[in-house]
């Protein structure tokens, strides 16, 4: 049974950090894209970042790349997201997900997390 399982949301304060896991079971997705992704109250779910699990490539939404990081242990088979400076309009359920296609669109994606709330008090 495959298995995305994020972790490492809370509440933290106007210009805090978080690091978000999302650690990976049940198969091996060498040749998909690893994806994050966040929802707020009454919008579409976005896309934030990826990283092709294979090759380490790396792409970020424009308006999150100065201040998010992508990475991946594949020893761990766990994907991270570092959130650093974060704003109250980072406040958002955040999802990883797999895929076959490297896309940003979030109905490309097979495989999803539970997600992990994330707030960022003012």
């Amino acid at each position: 049974q495959v298995q995305l399982v994020e972790s490492g949301g809370g509440l933290v304060q106007d210009g805090g950090s978080l690091r978000l896991s999302c650690a990976v079971s049940g198969r091996t997705f060498t040749n998909y894209a690893m994806g994050w992704f966040r929802q707020a109250p009454g919008k579409e779910r976005e896309f934030v970042a990826r990283i092709t699990w294979i090759t380490g490539i790396l792409y970020y939404a424009d308006s999150l790349k100065d201040r998010f990081t992508i990475s991946r242990d594949n020893a761990k088979n766990t994907l991270y997201l570092q959130m650093n400076s974060l704003k109250p309009d980072d406040t958002a359920v955040y999802y990883c997900a797999a895929g076959r296609l490297i896309t940003t669109d979030p109905l490309t994606y097979d495989y999803w997390g539970q997600g992990t709330q994330v707030t960022v008090s003012s």
